[in-house]
């Protein structure tokens, strides 16, 4: 069992910067491939962001090359998602998850075990 705890959201303008964490317990964090998501209202949960277990390989949805870093700290079971020059698109409740192995493919919610309660960015024009 994994549970994930999000911080980090909160309000900021458009072009601003927010670092999300996710703090994950148990001691099996290591083995874990994690992802972000979003979620807009009145929209499916999309991918945003994916990292492997050592952190060797990422991932990233093509609205957000260039503009977010997804990171791992295994000593500190913690994943981080630096937003860099947000947009008021950016704007959702962002989720975090990890998942053992892949079947489909890291950008699918059906692929990962466990989920974060969210937390709201909001990027203000």
């Amino acid at each position: 069992q994994v549970q994930l705890v999000e911080s980090g959201g909160g309000l900021v303008q458009a072009g601003g910067s927010l670092r999300l964490s996710c703090a994950a317990s148990g001691r099996t964090f290591s083995s874990y491939n994690m992802g972000w998501f979003h979620q807009a209202p009145g929209k499916e949960r999309q991918f945003v962001a994916a990292i492997s277990q050592s952190g060797g390989s990422t991932y990233y949805a093509d609205s957000v090359k260039g503009r977010f870093t997804i990171s791992r700290d295994n000593a500190k079971n913690t994943v981080y998602l630096q937003m860099n020059s947000l947009k008021p698109e950016d704007t959702a409740v962002y989720y975090c998850a990890a998942a053992r192995f892949y079947g489909v493919g890291y950008a699918y919610t059906s692929d990962y075990d466990y989920w974060g309660q969210g937390t709201q960015v909001t990027v203000s024009s």
